[in-house]
């Protein structure tokens, strides 16, 4: 059967290009020196936006670009694969990348936990925002495509399982694409519990911004009805949480929950903007799917960083949650979707018109 595919799109790239990888590619990569020795990894243009996924890493987005700027966070101890630091209670701070996002769960986000005796979970050491996150990805592919909508797609997709003799079986499907000409990343999850009892099911996407789109006067933009400080350390910072101020030396991190709005569809957003820089980057998802949302502002000289954190449960942790009865779970052979997206946006339009929709849906 002859499918025709012509388009102007197509038509217009290709009389302009000898090959479309002048501006549009996804490329595996394998990293060579330091702690990031053998990280195997995804490299995906879309003209401006450049982002890696790590595919030894759950297909996490470890950094990102937009004309040459970098947009995320990434930790002092940089990128870096499997070691043994990866999940051993809080010294997964040795570990963690930061990066666009990366995966917690699913037994566990936030601080470590070790069962109590006496519980009606099975025992367990939980460590420091769980394993998913050091997961490698199998059936890892990638691909750029033309679509039936005459799009260009740029994808990454793979699966990691998080597996224990006699214990949990939960397996993370995730599709990665963005479109050539948007500026829009789209991940999409699912999670299977493919053993045979109900399982906690913790689930939240870490997403990290750092300098030079996070810098003094950058503002957090997020429909928050309320801000609630995690604990003391946090309620005594005078410094509201939506402002960024310049980096103070041993500063320590405040942590908010948010209380979000959303619209008549059940859309809801977090961003950061930086008008100097005149770029910003939001986070877009169904509330439903995310009834916590954190906030992680670090104004540390050198741990400087604003992470959003839309999550199916608190930061509170997996004790928290048991000791109020609602810890998230799954059941056997069943199914659970989210589906986030990340958007560049650029220039005082742009900015204004986020801003506009905040002030829009806290009005509503």
């Amino acid at each position: 059967m002859l499918v025709n595919r012509a388009n102007p799109a197509r038509s217009d790239m290709l009389a302009h290009m000898g090959s479309l990888q002048q501006a549009a590619y996804t490329r595996p990569i394998e990293y060579q020196e330091g702690r990031s020795h053998g990280l195997r990894g995804i490299e995906v243009k879309n003209g401006p936006l450049r982002f890696m996924s790590m595919a030894d890493r759950a297909l996490d987005i470890a950094q990102i670009e937009y004309r040459g700027e970098n947009l995320t966070f990434l930790s002092k101890p940089g990128l870096n694969g499997r070691n043994q630091f990866d999940t051993n209670g809080a010294e997964a701070q040795r570990s963690i990348m930061g990066g666009l996002f990366f995966t917690c769960g699913f037994e566990n986000i936030c601080a470590p936990y070790v069962t109590p005796e006496g519980s009606k979970y099975p025992a367990g050491s939980y460590p420091m925002h769980g394993r998913i996150r050091t997961t490698p990805a199998e059936h890892v592919g990638s691909d750029a495509y033309w679509n039936e909508d005459g799009q260009y797609v740029l994808e990454v997709s793979g699966e990691m399982r998080e597996a224990e003799l006699f214990g949990e079986n939960m397996v993370l499907r995730r599709r990665i694409s963005s479109v050539y000409g948007t500026s829009t990343i789209t991940v999409e999850d699912e999670v299977t519990n493919e053993s045979f009892r109900e399982e906690p099911l913790m689930w939240m996407y870490h997403c990290n911004f750092g300098w030079p789109l996070l810098d003094e006067g950058a503002e957090v933009v997020i429909p928050s009805r309320k801000a609630t400080p995690r604990d003391e350390t946090t309620a005594a910072d005078t410094t509201p949480w939506n402002e960024i101020g310049a980096p103070v030396d041993n500063k320590p991190e405040s942590v908010y929950l948010h209380d979000l709005a959303a619209d008549a569809n059940g859309r809801s957003f977090a961003a950061v903007v930086n008008r100097k820089l005149g770029l910003g980057v939001v986070i877009e998802f169904d509330a439903a799917d995310f009834p916590y949302f954190m906030e992680w502002k670090s104004m540390g000289s050198g741990d400087y960083v604003v992470g959003l954190e839309p999550s199916n449960s608190s930061v509170h942790g997996r004790g928290w949650h048991e000791r109020r009865g609602d810890l998230h779970t799954i059941a056997p052979q069943a199914t659970e979707r989210k589906v986030v997206t990340f958007t560049v946006i650029e220039g005082d339009a742009a900015i204004d018109a986020l801003v506009a929709r905040r002030d829009a849906l806290l009005a509503a």
